[in-house]
């Protein structure tokens, strides 16, 4: 059976189309899903300083914002098994332990202390992460412009690829935020919010795996798209996949 190609532009012969300047894009039988796409064994996820005195200062984001979010990514990881590093700067001496809510979704991880403000520079972070062996990394982090850049930037030198979730991150001013997000794009790395994290793990319905964790995260963490996954299952039952 001939494939088609809807594009503009392309004329699709017998599985393959022909595109301005005699290029040629091959349509495959089989949908195939972005290298891009993060899955729950490609990557490993780095939460970054989530502290109290680091939170103080963040004013491109609330606090609660932050917190909320920052304990939607944890649960997310925790939810698909998603190998997780906790790390935390100083917290004996200046900004306090990781957010409660955070080490409560892993109450049996002890986050790595650092002094250095670069975790990458951190040799019992980096030993850490090359335990794992994936060449993927998602990190989140206080502040976006400090703790987070650098070890972005860091890894992307040594050829990770690089994800950051940048609503469980925050700076100490909306422009010191979005300029360090801008730095680390223009740099290679790649940006989403928790929620992406979340759904971007589960992407089918139809795979009841960790259908009811995913649901639990997103009514108690997402909002109006929590709210509304709510409602759908407690008056009509909705259950996608089934």
């Amino acid at each position: 059976m001939a494939l088609t190609l809807i594009a503009t532009g392309f004329a699709a012969v017998n599985g393959t189309s022909k595109a301005a300047g005699n290029s040629e894009v091959k349509v495959l039988a089989k949908p195939v899903a972005a290298h891009q796409l993060l899955t729950p064994t490609d990557h490993s996820l780095m939460l970054i300083d989530h502290q109290p005195q680091m939170a103080f200062a963040v004013k491109s984001h609330s606090v609660e914002l932050v917190r909320n979010n920052t304990e939607a990514l944890a649960k997310s990881a925790k939810a698909f098994n998603v190998p997780t590093i906790l790390t935390t700067v100083a917290s004996k001496t200046f900004s306090g332990p990781i957010f409660p809510e955070v080490q409560k979704v892993f109450p049996d991880q002890e986050p790595i202390d650092r002094t250095t403000m670069n975790p990458w520079e951190d040799k019992n972070v980096t030993d850490k992460v090359n335990s794992f062996g994936k060449k993927k990394i998602v990190m989140a982090g206080l502040w976006t412009e400090v703790c987070l850049v650098d070890p972005v930037l860091s890894a992307l030198d040594q050829g990770f690829e690089v994800y950051f979730i940048s609503d469980a991150s925050g700076g100490v001013s909306e422009e010191a935020h979005d300029m360090a997000v801008e730095r680390m794009i223009q740099a290679g790395a790649i940006p989403m919010t928790w929620l992406q994290y979340l759904l971007e793990l589960q992407r089918d319905w139809a795979d009841q795996t960790h259908y009811n964790e995913v649901l639990a995260i997103a009514q108690e963490h997402a909002g109006a798209y929590g709210l509304g996954a709510f409602y759908a299952a407690e008056m009509y039952g909705a259950q996608e996949g089934k």
